[in-house]
């Protein structure tokens, strides 16, 4: 069983900054790479950013340069520093992690989810 918890999502002003957290824990015998989606009312699920196990981080054009994505490997932990917030950014933060288990094959495990909301 892998379970994946966000948290650190809030309230901001627009310009303000937020850290997200996200912790994979349970039966993991690799995490191949973990990352952040969001969805906004009435909008779809999109990518945010991603950073595989060897470091290599991709970011939604909306976002460059002023979010930034980093892990803690020893820790099965990913961070979403947030800065320059803006209020399009106002979304439920979601964490995924393609991991694979020790008696499983890899696949993507999803957290619930994070709410931030950036006010004008």
């Amino acid at each position: 069983q892998v379970q994946v918890v966000e948290s650190g999502g809030g309230l901001v002003q627009s310009g303000g900054s937020l850290r997200l957290s996200c912790v994979a824990s349970g039966s993991i015998l690799s995490i191949n790479a973990m990352g952040w989606y969001r969805r906004a009312p009435g909008s779809q699920r999109e990518l945010v950013a991603t950073i595989t196990n060897g470091g290599r981080t991709n970011y939604a054009d909306s976002v460059k340069g002023r979010f930034t994505i980093s892990r803690d490997s020893a820790k099965n932990t990913v961070y979403l520093q947030m800065n320059s917030l803006k209020p399009e950014d106002s979304a439920v933060y979601y964490c995924k992690g393609r991991i694979t288990q020790w008696t499983l094959p890899v696949d993507d495990y999803w957290g619930k989810g994070t709410q931030v909301t950036v006010s004008s």
